[in-house]
């Protein structure tokens, strides 16, 4: 028995994170295989059954997980984004939330033939998108302009909108005094707002004066951290059901916006357990649910979910978005982007469980009906939200751009040959002479460091996809990249290569740790001071074409080996970059863009 408790333990675990790596490396939403092998574990094998696993555990288990996942939502959004956003924001998760609630409604008791009790809960089920499926999704598409900041906030924002609302709709329903449900969800909102915005900024207090102090040694930041936030959410609970969601998101914005404390490790510990959690859930809540059920509901649940994405979600868009100054792309990149997630899930879970227990008609059909709409949402706007974005202009698949920190005499060299064969490249430098001079060149250069948050959300990354290092202060260097895996993948994080004192022993001494930098730019050797000795003694920037009679042989040849290649640009205009652990293979119809002596160019490139 024991073993098979275990076992059904380390399959949800292997689960959880192999379907999030296996749908990373085949560019597709993690939440659908997520659901795929969780109802092939449950229903299917029978490998995991939840809730012999927990019994009655199993839903404040995922109360208490969506709490962790809102208060890491909570910790991305930033203030600053307001006042560009504020406006939609505040009508999405209001005049927004209302349409969606009420299409919703509607759809489930005229098409689905519930009555007015479930169709209205399962409305409000449903106002929840949620940043577990919107943040994968933002990550991966990268839109340009505001309508990433829009939707970002909307998904933490509306999550605790809807959970409460639809908890409130519940306790009525309970109650028995659903014709009464209007006065019960006002004086429930307004205790919910009274309570998530007291303890949740009473949560973060408590948090900021400890770390202020010194009061919490390092390594129990963030498990004091996490007892904070169960804590401040159970007491919520306590005080009035599902306020608690509210609590950490409240919690998590105002830890992500104050000044007096650095809470960059959170946010990263908590990013990479919202990974666990997430997989986690869907894996135990998808193998409680048996397919057949979805495949029994009928033709009638697509139509359902039809309305919802071609009526629903654009007439709430439309409405919110009114007299903004978005424009109309972004306004209809939008309407396309309202997946379901993890809330709607262990929401419905809850309730259907206690509603057929109290015997309610219709409640065994909340949980495959909202299951149905996350699959259809997430499958709909995870396979072609990226190609409308694109479509659109709002987006790039693969953006070939560099952001290059450093703006001396070689940057900008190096970004204007870049930009002559099409592609974007923005400089960063906190000296004001280097970014006047990279302007008056044409170049876009910006000044600030490359390690500030404000710095990191005014530049206009549109286009770009990767990150040179390049100034003459290693910390520096490796400062960047550290900071903007956040932005790129780690894999298109580059810096100079720090120099090497004496021997190896000595090197080993004095380089820092492969974790504390990026990956090393053009070759193990080719360190800020040796590239600028070599600037400062003539050599060029160059872009030579190889053809089929001048090979990349040819070209190094041609300058006797006192060439440093930079970066290659294929014949599909892809460009790839020289690194101590990537030597491309140029070939026929590439463009090898190299440090190179100021002689004369190879008459057959």
């Amino acid at each position: 028995m024991t073993e098979h408790l275990l076992f059904g333990l380390a399959a949800i675990a292997v689960l959880a994170v192999g379907s999030q790596w296996l749908a990373w490396r085949l560019r597709l939403p993690s939440i659908l295989l997520l659901l795929f092998f969780g109802a092939l574990a449950g229903p299917a094998t029978g490998l995991v059954q939840p809730d012999e696993l927990f019994g009655s555990l199993l839903f404040p288990i995922v109360s208490i997980s969506v709490a962790i996942i809102l208060f890491e939502g909570g910790l991305t959004l930033r203030l600053a984004e307001l006042p560009y956003v504020g406006g939609v924001i505040f009508r999405l998760i209001s005049i927004g939330a209302l349409v969606t609630w009420a299409v919703a409604a509607l759809s489930a008791h005229f098409i689905m033939e519930l009555d007015w009790e479930m169709s209205v809960l399962l409305g409000a089920i449903l106002i929840v998108t949620g940043p577990t499926v919107i943040a994968p999704l933002l990550r991966q598409i990268q839109p340009k302009g505001q309508v990433g900041p829009a939707l970002k906030w909307e998904g933490i924002l509306i999550d605790p909108v809807g959970a409460v609302l639809a908890v409130l709709i519940f306790e009525a329903i309970l109650a028995g005094e659903f014709e009464q449900a209007t006065s019960v969800v006002i004086g429930g909102v307004v205790n919910t707002l009274i309570i998530g915005v007291v303890i949740g900024a009473a949560g973060a207090a408590i948090l900021i004066f400890l770390f202020y102090r010194f009061l919490v040694p390092d390594h129990l930041e963030n498990s004091v951290t996490l007892m904070l936030v169960v804590g401040a959410f159970a007491l919520s609970n306590w005080l009035h059901p599902e306020s608690g969601l509210l609590t950490v998101t409240i919690m998590g914005l105002l830890l992500a916006n104050q000044e007096w404390v650095s809470v960059k490790h959170i946010e990263e510990f908590k990013e990479n357990l919202q990974v666990l959690l997430v997989g986690t859930l869907f894996i135990l809540l998808s193998a409680r649910l048996d397919p057949a059920v979805i495949l029994g509901l009928g033709w009638e649940s697509l139509l359902f979910l039809a309305i919802l994405i071609v009526i629903g979600r654009p007439l709430a868009v439309l409405l919110s978005t009114w007299g903004s100054d978005m424009d109309r792309g972004q306004r209809l990149f939008m309407t396309w982007m309202a997946p379901r997630g993890i809330v709607a899930a262990s929401v419905a879970s809850i309730f259907a469980f206690e509603l057929v227990e109290a015997g309610h008609a219709g409640a065994e059909e909340l949980v495959p009906l909202t299951f149905l709409v996350i699959m259809g949402t997430v499958a709909f706007y995870g396979l072609t939200a990226g190609p409308i974005a694109r479509r659109l202009g709002l987006a790039e698949e693969d953006p070939q751009g560099v952001l290059i920190v450093g703006a001396h005499g070689l940057a900008r060299a190096v970004a204007a040959v870049l930009k002559e064969h099409g592609f974007e490249a923005t400089l960063l430098d906190t000296n004001r002479q280097n970014v006047r001079q990279a302007r008056l060149q044409g170049l876009d250069a910006h000044h600030g460091n490359a390690y500030s948050e404000e710095v990191l959300q005014e530049l206009d990354l549109w286009g770009i996809g990767r990150l040179l290092a390049m100034t003459s202060n290693n910390e520096v260097n490796s400062l960047a990249a550290l900071h903007f895996p956040e932005v790129f993948s780690r894999a298109e994080v580059y810096q100079l290569p720090v120099p090497e004192n004496g021997d190896v022993s000595e090197k080993r001494e004095t380089e820092p740790p492969q974790h504390l930098t990026g990956r090393y730019l053009f070759g193990a050797g080719t360190t800020y001071n040796y590239l600028m000795e070599r600037f400062r003694d003539g050599a060029e920037v160059k872009a030579t074409k190889l053809t089929p009679q001048f090979t990349y042989e040819d070209l190094e040849a041609h300058y006797e080996g006192e060439m440093v290649p930079l970066f290659a640009v294929t014949s599909k205009k892809k460009l790839r970059i020289y690194s101590a652990d990537n030597r491309p293979s140029p070939k026929a119809g590439d463009i090898i863009i190299s440090l190179a002596p100021p002689t004369a160019e190879p008459a057959g490139g």
